[in-house]
């Protein structure tokens, strides 16, 4: 009797798993022009309300999936903060376990410091949040949700992007959001955009689609602020734990990946 209700339960979970499959592939068809056309005015919405403040500040919380030679997906969790004062000025915080590292970018001198070491490397980047941007993937250290923080957000995301689907509502930590689909070449990526006269981005997550196992990297923004709501803050760095200064490819454990993990065939 007991094996016989183990084999029923399976069955059911399997008829379950195959009929919400049905549902997916079956239901009912969406009208794929006016979705593709409000998912762009959506997103363009928010690239415009975010282009247009000042000054933003949000906590986040981030995940990076990696996939080992032996095909396991491995998941990496990191939290941290940023505060950005446009167009010059941005301080941020990333911590994961591994690494705690801070942030900071006046315009004209980019410092990365590792609080858990108390080292810091800096380098001359003059410039706009744009041009630091592509700095630092040149040196391969994004910052989290890069594609967020530009002048003109709707530009890069959209660069590449053929298929565009507007997926209805979602709710994301209790905020009813706009879920937004994309796809390009090389990745999909989802978006769920705040709903209300402060459209920002609630939930950002990229799957790569020619590595195995599509790993994805996840985003979610928590404890936004614009304007007057944001706090004072530093983007100078002071140094006032006297860290010692190191070369910047000297900055241990500053990266998303632990030191003990390796790209490539060795990994």
């Amino acid at each position: 009797m007991t094996t016989s209700r183990m084999l029923l339960n399976r069955s059911v979970r399997r008829l379950y798993a195959v009929a919400l499959s049905l549902m997916v592939i079956l239901g009912p068809s969406m009208t794929a022009g006016a979705d593709e056309e409000d998912a762009k005015r959506l997103l363009k919405a928010m690239s415009d309300y975010l282009s247009a403040q000042e000054v933003i500040s949000f906590e986040y919380d981030a995940t990076l999936e990696v996939v080992t030679t032996d095909k396991q997906i491995l998941a990496l969790a990191s939290s941290g903060s940023v505060t950005l004062a446009r167009p010059d000025k941005i301080h941020a915080t990333r911590s994961n376990g591994f690494a705690d590292v801070e942030m900071f970018f006046d315009g004209k001198t980019l410092t990365l410091l590792g609080r858990n070491l108390n080292i810091y490397a800096q380098e001359d980047v003059p410039g706009t949040i744009d041009h630091l941007v592509d700095e630092l993937r040149e040196r391969n250290r994004p910052l989290p949700a890069a594609d967020l923080l530009l002048g003109d957000p709707y530009e890069a995301l959209m660069m590449d992007v053929v298929d565009v689907k507007d997926l209805g509502s979602g709710v994301i930590a209790g905020v009813e959001c706009d879920s937004l689909a994309f796809r390009s070449e090389e990745v999909d990526w989802q978006i769920w955009i705040a709903q209300g006269e402060r459209p920002y981005p609630c939930r950002y997550v990229i799957s790569s689609k020619f590595m195995d196992g599509a790993p994805q990297y996840r985003v979610q923004v928590r404890d936004w602020k614009a304007g007057d709501e944001v706090a004072a803050a530093d983007f100078s760095f002071n140094n006032p734990t006297d860290a010692g200064k190191v070369d910047l490819k000297n900055l241990e454990d500053a990266d998303e990946l632990p030191t003990h993990f390796h790209i490539g065939a060795d990994q």
